[in-house]
């Protein structure tokens, strides 16, 4: 053996000893977590739940290696109140922030008002600094914490991530979709660079919004101190509007869309039954019916393949033993309006509505030392219980003051099927411009009711057997129907939940 060949041993085995000692290291501290938020993203646009058309192979493969919640759901149908709910352990309805900041009726003129029977009612802006974090918990105990991507839970800069118990605040501010020049503005895109997000510096023109975001967490991954647990908040942007993706995907996706026959189907439906709630006459709104879209189909292709690539940093770095991913959406795919990129089928609505389509989500928790691959838990669950499940797996106190509403899911991730972690329950007082209207809804085991507060009325669904909600047993298990809504009037008593009020000025159209 010559000398160059021993050296290059030497060193080889040296490196390998030291990868090993740095992961036998993370393994004997506290686990870091990867909580990984998408946009808009619905149950059905996941491979792992069916889905033909797109593709998501890094988010199987992490489904596979973690557990499913196939009852999971978003606090919220909307945007910002998800999220605020994420960070705090707490409904919508008691936080006050049940809509999308700033509202979807904020600033609209009277004339413009007069078309809707109700009035949503005042919330607040900015997601309180008197909120313990999810961020400031994981901090106190030592943590370093990182955000990347979207925030939306605040207005005021003063409320942004780097006051809410983040070390690095890196693309989070009060814009909830991406900022860059549309494509009909002459850009070339919302998602490429230049941003126009004060706190994401430019990258090189027509570099992808995703990918950025991307590179920016693997960075933190891999500059993470041996000594120091972390928590990554990665918040994409997508699958959020406008949807505009990579050409050289699209193109694929077009061509696959052809291959499949999808191109000659006619994506959309305008059912008068289904739109019987909707907040205008049915005829403003159509439904997908039918996963085709390419462009939406090649963003989330590069949203799961910067997933992938997040999963491959903490592999490099010996950290994936010894981490916890988190997967979540924070409202269902947007099917009924915009341009209804996505089809939620078999549930039914999406973003904005209580249907299933609006609220369950892809809900995959990961942690090889804590739960079973390739496991699956049917049992109802929802965002709040994050907080104090993250805080459980990681071996720190709780905070029961802070995160009231969430309940902890150790015991299912252990393996124990039988734990119910009780009712969950939505509170959704705006019109949300997607044909939906103000509604609350509570899941008690199989059935779920969902009250309209315009006239009061509710439809009630076993989900069990029907998780297309297309059967309403409201007046066939009248007890049912009636004990569910008791109970949901009294949590929203309990919550002081605000409620919408009737439009005096209401014109029909």
């Amino acid at each position: 053996m010559n000398i160059l060949n021993k050296h290059l041993l030497t060193l080889a085995g040296g490196v390998t000893l030291a990868a090993n000692m740095l992961h036998a290291a993370s393994d004997n501290r506290q686990p870091n977590v990867v909580f990984i938020m998408v946009d808009d993203y619905g149950w059905a646009d996941v491979g792992y739940n069916g889905s033909r058309f797109y593709e998501t192979p890094n988010i199987d493969r992490l489904a596979s290696e973690g557990m499913i919640f196939t009852d999971g759901y978003a606090a919220a149908s909307i945007s910002s109140p998800s999220r605020v709910s994420l960070m705090t352990g707490k409904y919508p309805a008691r936080t006050g922030i049940t809509d999308w900041i700033p509202g979807y009726q904020y600033g609209l003129k009277p004339e413009q008002l007069k078309q809707y029977k109700m009035l949503a009612p005042e919330m607040p802006l900015n997601m309180p600094l008197e909120e313990v974090t999810m961020a400031e918990a994981f901090k106190e105990h030592g943590y370093a914490t990182y955000h990347v991507g979207k925030w939306h839970c605040a207005e005021d800069s003063l409320y942004y991530p780097q006051y809410q118990g983040f070390d690095v605040n890196i693309g989070g501010w009060l814009k909830g979709s991406p900022n860059g020049i549309r494509r009909s503005q002459g850009g070339k895109g919302a998602y490429c660079s230049p941003y126009r997000n004060p706190y994401l510096p430019d990258g090189p023109e027509g570099e992808f919004l995703t990918d950025r975001l991307g590179d920016e967490s693997i960075k933190l991954i891999k500059n993470s101190s041996a000594d120091k647990p972390f928590f990554l908040y990665l918040a994409f942007y997508a699958v959020h509007t406008p949807i505009e993706a990579k050409p050289e995907y699209v193109k694929y996706f077009k061509w696959k869309a052809q291959r499949m026959g999808l191109d000659t189907i006619v994506p959309f439906t305008r059912n008068l039954e289904w739109y019987k709630n909707a907040e205008y006459k049915a005829g403003h709104w159509k439904e997908r019916t039918v996963q085709s879209d390419a462009e939406y189909a090649a963003l989330i292709y590069s949203m799961d393949e910067n997933v992938g690539r997040v999963m491959q940093a903490l592999k490099d770095n010996g950290l994936d033993k010894n981490t916890i991913v988190c997967l979540l959406s924070d409202n269902g795919g947007l099917s009924t309006a915009e341009g209804s990129p996505t089809c939620n089928a078999p549930l039914r609505a999406g973003k904005g509505w209580l249907y299933e389509g609006g609220i369950r989500e892809p809900f995959i928790i990961k942690y090889p030392q804590m739960v079973e691959a390739g496991s699956v838990c049917h049992t109802p669950v929802v965002a709040v219980d994050f907080y104090p499940t993250l805080l459980d797996m990681a071996g720190l106190p709780l905070k029961p003051h802070q995160h009231v509403d969430g309940k902890s899911l150790l015991p299912l991730l252990k393996g124990d099927q039988a734990y119910d972690r009780g009712p969950i329950f939505f509170h959704y007082p705006h019109y949300g411009g997607k044909g939906d209207t103000p509604a609350g809804a509570v899941r008690m085991g199989d059935y779920k009711l969902i009250e309209f507060y315009e006239d009061g009325h509710v439809e009630l669904y076993n989900l069990k057997n029907d998780i297309s909600e297309t059967r309403d047993l409201s007046k066939t298990e009248k007890d049912k129907a009636a004990e569910m809504q008791k109970m949901l009037h009294r949590w929203r008593t309990d919550c002081n939940a605000k409620m919408p009020t009737r439009n005096p000025h209401y014109v029909p159209v």
